[in-house]
């Protein structure tokens, strides 16, 4: 018997690359990254991109041929770090991880899909094939890929938390919200470079630059370094200094920024020096752009009455004389309003049920971990009061939640509670998806005012001031009405309401006062002051008194923020009780009326004419309009100087020029600058056709 060995040999055969093709306007285009250019391979992660290789000779094989694939980013890249990645050849794509496989027929034009791992780490990358030939890529979060932390199923919702440029952000007052258009151009040229010197520059990276680029798979990790990153207040060549003082020595007022890219330009082209100044709004703004650019759905979010509570006991407390003077030095504030970022993960670090929106806070408020940054805290844990989930859920509970106590020195040292019914946390406020309207999100940050649920939430966080609250009745009561059509020029009449709903005669002391009032609660000079000792109130008895306010002498008094705040106390004689109303008045800024001229369309110079009235009874100085705009003004602003002063009632007007490099909606951001108005700010949305 004779005994057969048969024995198999399989060659494998490395392919012959001559030269390759990255197909960066296909590729770039099916990961929704065109806008960033063509001329660089940009990707997202978990998504397959496609790579032509033109070989010199032979051809592919299938089954024979083989390529040895390694992929690298950071300066000290480590497969057990996941910031290498060596693979070769696949019969078929593997979305889960780093796969490569040729989805074309045998010859000498090789078409390879390489898919990235869905939680590669972002940034830039070394691809290496056949340890020879090497090309770059950079790599985003994915919010289209199911696998991504970031995944977001709603086109609609990409197209507004991702891919918009522009968007609105609300300021002014719980009781009458501003929009403020805002560029965010996280598209525009040098921006997504900036993103990654940021992340580069942090503390962290420059430590162990290993280890960062290794927690950039991570987006919380992320998320937390860009909150950090966007304040300067560590000395860390963070992006924005705050400045929240009267004057702007040495930089500009936050004011006079209508978008992202020219803070993000100048911080990048000055050795990473913190850009002057920022405040809430400005910061949320720039924190929005950077993590729009890298692929994190991020949203804009104003709170109306937001609490600073700087030693964690949810209670801002207030001590007022008998003038209704703030007699206070807590550093505890109330701010008018206040601005963060929402930004769109899973936490698989937490409990299930608190995926979702997350809130973080690039302002510089209170130190976490040692270093200026805030959040991201599930929003969800904010509204159930879990604040000992990750990050900073206390200090956002209390900008929400605090309770406001006041309390009234009288001039003989005795002390008494004020009755009064200002809350925190209204009105909490972004930008509708697809629309430019206010959408209130209140509701996702707390239970109905009164419910079950949201008593189990005060007991839940410990939150006693508000759980031992009576809801009382008092005999006194004190409302704030206003008069119509107030704006800035013009003098107006605001009134106090006082009753008596007991049923013996009150004899009562009004104090009605007016002051200036910065954003973020900082009370400057007086507007008008009346102070009455004898309001006698009948049995069920109501009287409106009136206070004027003349430009003549608020004019000087108002700071940027065209706020004044009303206060109202009235004290009982005999009982010595007292209730207050508060109450913040936006001043109207005169419209600026904007229209464009020519047909809209890509690369066909257009102008926009703008027209801004002097409403004031004096003439305007050093006036000039701005524009910017998303692929409209090529990323840089466009200003136009007038000549002469504009005298009350006279039309200030110019023809500015711009030639838009898109086509689709885009806003024109507008503002006007002179010495008594300040900046005035407009926009106008306008479709841009092919």
């Amino acid at each position: 018997t004779e005994s057969w060995l048969f024995v198999v040999v399989f060659y494998y055969y490395s392919l012959d690359i001559g030269t390759w093709d990255l197909a960066c306007q296909f590729n770039n285009t099916d990961h929704h990254t065109e806008l960033n250019g063509t001329d660089r391979l940009i990707v997202r992660r978990g998504q397959a991109f496609t790579i032509n290789l033109y070989l010199n000779s032979g051809s592919y094989q299938p089954g024979y041929s083989q390529l040895h694939i390694t992929a690298e980013t950071g300066p000290q890249p480590e497969e057990q770090y996941g910031t290498r990645a060596v693979f070769g050849l696949s019969n078929e794509i593997n979305d889960t991880c780093w796969s490569a496989a040729v989805s074309s027929p045998p010859g000498d034009t090789v078409c390879l899909s390489v898919c990235t791992a869905p939680d590669a780490p972002i940034g830039r990358y070394v691809l290496t094939l056949d340890e020879r030939i090497q090309f770059d890529f950079i790599l985003l979060f994915n919010p289209w890929c199911p696998r991504d932390v970031v995944y977001m199923d709603s086109e609609e919702k990409l197209a507004e938390y991702v891919l918009a440029q522009d968007g609105i952000i609300f300021r002014g007052d719980a009781e009458y919200p501003v929009p403020l258009a805002w560029y965010f151009g996280q598209f525009e040229e040098g921006i997504l470079d900036t993103c990654f010197r940021i992340l580069d520059m942090n503390p962290k990276h420059r430590r162990n630059p290993g280890k960062d680029c290794s927690g950039r798979r991570n987006v919380i990790y992320v998320t937390r370094v860009l909150s950090a990153m966007i304040n300067s207040n560590d000395r860390d060549y963070g992006v924005l200094e705050g400045c929240w003082k009267d004057t702007f020595d040495g930089g500009v007022s936050p004011m006079s920024w209508r978008g992202s890219v020219q803070i993000l330009r100048t911080w990048n082209s000055t050795s990473c020096l913190p850009v002057r100044y920022g405040q809430c709004w400005v910061f949320a703004a720039v924190g929005c752009t950077v993590s729009r650019a890298l692929g994190i759905p991020c949203r804009v979010v104003t709170n109306y009455y937001s609490a600073h509570d700087t030693n964690s006991n949810l209670v801002i407390e207030r001590y007022l004389n008998e003038k209704g003077e703030i007699e206070s030095s807590t550093r505890d504030m109330i701010w008018n309003y206040h601005c963060w970022v929402e930004s769109w993960m899973t936490r698989p670090d937490l409990p299930p049920g608190f995926d979702g929106w997350q809130a973080s806070d690039p302002t510089p408020q209170e130190k976490s971990e040692g270093v200026f940054c805030c959040g991201p805290v599930p929003v969800r844990a904010i509204k159930e009061g879990e604040l000992t989930l990750k990050y900073d859920a206390p200090f956002v509970f209390a900008e929400v939640n605090a309770d406001l106590v006041y309390t009234l020195k009288y001039n003989d040292g005795s002390t008494r509670k004020i009755v009064n019914d200002q809350k925190v946390g209204q009105k909490i406020s972004t930008k509708s998806v697809g629309r430019d309207a206010r959408e209130d999100i209140t509701h996702l940050y707390k239970y109905p005012e009164g419910s079950a649920e949201e008593r189990q939430v005060f007991e839940k966080a410990n939150h006693q001031n508000k759980l031992l609250q009576q809801k009382g009745n008092p005999g006194l009561h004190i409302t704030i009405k206003l008069s119509m059509g107030i704006r800035k020029g013009c003098d107006f009449d605001v009134f106090a309401i006082v009753s008596n709903n007991t049923e013996e005669n009150k004899k009562c002391r009004l104090v009605f006062a007016s002051r200036a009032v910065s954003y973020n609660g900082i009370v400057g000079r007086e507007c008008g002051f009346k102070d009455l000792l004898n309001v006698e109130l009948a049995p069920g008895g109501e009287r409106k008194v009136p206070l004027r306010l003349n430009y003549s002498k608020y004019c000087n008094n108002l700071m940027e923020d065209n706020l004044i705040r009303l206060g109202a106390l009235l004290i009982d004689s005999s009982t010595k009780e007292a209730v207050m109303a508060m109450r913040d008045i936006v001043l109207d800024d005169p419209e600026i009326k904007i229209r464009i001229l020519g047909e809209p369309k890509e690369k066909r110079k257009l102008a926009a004419e703008l027209t801004l009235q002097n409403p004031l009874p004096e003439p305007l100085q050093g006036c000039c309009f701005t524009i910017e705009g998303a692929n409209l003004t090529g990323g840089s602003s466009i200003t136009e100087k007038l000549e002469s002063p504009i005298e009350p009632g006279q039309e200030a007007k110019v023809k500015i020029y711009f030639t838009p490099t898109q086509s689709g909606l885009r806003k024109l951001v507008v503002d006007f600058d002179s010495d008594k108005l300040g900046h005035v700010r407009g926009y106008k949305n306008v479709i841009i056709g092919k």
